[in-house]
């Protein structure tokens, strides 16, 4: 570690800003996935029980994809810089995958090929938003200084959630619009598929304009201000050593993320089948009623996206990060637990915007604290190793969710409960937390 560290110099909020703009589009086709993918399999003929495994793949692809991401943009360089290479060849491959996934009952297959071809077209488009969502997390390891850093992340969740929310709600906005939300048995209806073409065309445009906008640091550049004795693009990267050397933050923080994330892979595996249950009392994925819960389950994510906005600008109010941390994920337990007993559609906004407290910590305190405790060597590779505890716990979930599903009596509701205690259990956890300031060597 060189001693001649330079200071990075403030940014102006435009500079801030367009470091993350891209993320608005990566994040519309995220909330796409992860309010309609289980819509989409239910439509196709999956059984609730095997519902989760479908969810296995999205996960094991990032945990694959992240740190291989992470390491190769450390030590790239070229005339587009070294991270906005990948983020544009992740989003031109998720254009495409969203072009084909909801067509998968449209094609003339048979329900089980329609299924293959669904899940494969699921595993590319997660691992695309995957390369394409983390280069933004590490361009603002990159290039913002201590003092910003907060900031700048809140920029980033603001605009994940004004992405999220604009994803959620489009089925609903194309239905009342007079798109058709019914189709015939195993198709995915009009008001989704049109769904997915528009937000592939928002990601592309807003991927190019941070492409543009955005000059990264050259390795020599990078390496002055980080204080590395040499560019990243000159060293070694070892894996096992990274991980040896992390620091605790990392693992801490980690097991926070454990229960955090289980907590909401259920979320979004399972709120279609509860709500369908609760407040339209069907099961049936080919009844209209079905369809509509599906809908209202775009707007309920739209409200927690709301919720996470405006307590998102709460959190740097409080004094203590960890206590801010807990409180969040407290309330969204509470949240989750309040789901199945509602059967009023528009009273769900109450656990909604409850849930999107937590969301709100979730997007902003790990990446905060664990880059503050970072030193600036391989912040990529940390970053891509610091997402299996994002990908890990979503893996365990879904394996586990068929047989958890079976534990609560089958009622898809009774899974917003065992959410709820992971989230509780989670704000347990950050206690352990260890904060600290570049610690790794």
């Amino acid at each position: 570690m060189s001693s001649n560290l330079k200071k990075k110099p403030d940014l102006s909020f435009a500079k801030l800003w367009n470091l993350s703009f891209g993320f608005f589009g990566v994040q519309i086709a995220y909330a796409l996935q992860s309010a309609n993918i289980s819509r989409i399999f239910a439509t196709l003929g999956a059984d609730p029980h095997n519902l989760s495994y479908f969810w296995i793949l999205p996960p094991l692809m990032g945990i694959i994809v992240q740190p291989i991401v992470g390491t190769l943009s450390d030590k790239t360089w070229c005339r587009f810089g070294r991270r906005i290479p990948y983020l544009f060849v992740g989003a031109l491959v998720a254009v495409l995958v969203m072009c084909l996934l909801p067509n998968a009952g449209s094609l003339g297959m048979a329900v089980s090929t329609a299924m293959v071809f669904g899940l494969i077209s699921l595993m590319f488009l997660d691992t695309s938003i995957n390369m394409a969502m983390q280069p933004f997390k590490m361009l603002v390891g990159d290039m913002v200084n201590e003092k910003q850093k907060a900031l700048a992340y809140s920029i980033q969740s603001f605009l994940c959630n004004a992405g999220s929310l604009v994803g959620y709600v489009f089925p609903f906005l194309f239905t009342f619009l007079g798109i058709s939300n019914v189709a015939a048995k195993g198709v995915v209806p009009d008001s989704v598929i049109y769904s997915f073409y528009i937000g592939a065309a928002i990601l592309i445009l807003c991927v190019i304009y941070t492409s543009v906008k955005v000059k990264e640091m050259p390795p020599k550049e990078y390496a002055e201000y980080h204080g590395l004795d040499k560019p990243l693009n000159e060293e070694k990267v070892n894996v096992i050593k990274l991980l040896r050397n992390a620091p605790k933050a990392f693992w801490t923080v980690g097991l926070v993320q454990f229960f955090s994330w289980a907590a909401f892979l259920y979320m979004w595996n399972y709120t279609n089948g509860a709500i369908a249950e609760t407040c339209w009392h069907t099961t049936d994925p080919t009844s209209a009623g079905f369809q509509e819960a599906g809908n209202w389950v775009g707007i309920l994510f739209a409200v927690q996206a709301i919720g996470s906005v405006v307590w998102a600008m709460m959190l740097p109010r409080f004094a203590n990060r960890k206590m801010a941390y807990a409180l969040s994920l407290v309330l969204g337990g509470i949240g989750f637990m309040m789901i199945p007993y509602v059967s009023d559609q528009y009273i769900l906004f109450i656990p909604y915007l409850l849930i999107g407290c937590a969301w709100a910590a979730m997007l902003a305190m790990p990446f905060t604290i664990v880059t503050n405790a970072l030193n600036g060597s391989h912040m990529g590779a940390y970053l891509g190793l610091f997402n299996g505890t994002i990908c890990i716990p979503q893996i365990i979930a879904a394996a586990l969710g068929g047989v958890v599903l079976t534990l609560v009596g089958s009622a898809q509701s009774n899974m917003m409960i065992v959410a709820g205690v992971f989230l509780i259990i989670g704000a347990g956890c950050v206690g352990i937390i260890k904060e600290t300031i570049g610690e790794n060597e």
